[in-house]
């Protein structure tokens, strides 16, 4: 028994700062995803939040999960923080220009976040988690 626990301990021991170091990796790369969605809008997400307009709300969250889920893919297949860092950082990319292009191509977009329009924050937020999971897909091999 006392062995049992002596290997769970050197395993954990040796795993567990490997384990810190790619989630610390990940989540950094996912709020500097943030930071960056957060000065590419067109709008104020922060603001209208507090505000209370739902489809601000919507397009946040939506953002979120959809950096979110290319780097999960990326933190489960790599076991190299360098490649996490490369390769997190190219999914990232990849996420914010999905959004550039669909502001660029979706006129009035803007005003329709600003109005409370939960509709077209809906479309958005599609666009971008589907995006996402193609990307984690590219990202997974």
């Amino acid at each position: 028994m006392t062995d049992i626990f002596s290997t769970l301990w050197q395993t954990l021991n040796s795993g567990l700062p490997i384990l810190l170091l790619h989630f610390l990796i990940t989540v950094a790369l996912l709020l500097l995803g943030v930071a960056c969605y957060a000065l590419i809008t067109p709008f104020r997400e922060r603001e209208l939040i507090r505000d209370g307009n739902p489809a601000a709300g919507l397009v946040l969250a939506g953002a979120l999960v959809a950096l979110a889920i290319p780097l999960a893919a990326t933190l489960a297949t790599s076991t190299v923080w360098l490649d996490i860092l490369l390769w997190g950082s190219v999914a990232v990319l990849i996420q914010l220009l999905t959004f550039l292009v669909f502001i660029l191509l979706a006129r009035g977009f803007r005003a329709a976040i600003e109005s409370g329009n939960v509709a077209a924050a809906a479309v958005l937020v599609g666009v971008q988690l589907a995006i996402a999971l193609l990307n984690a897909g590219a990202m997974s091999g």
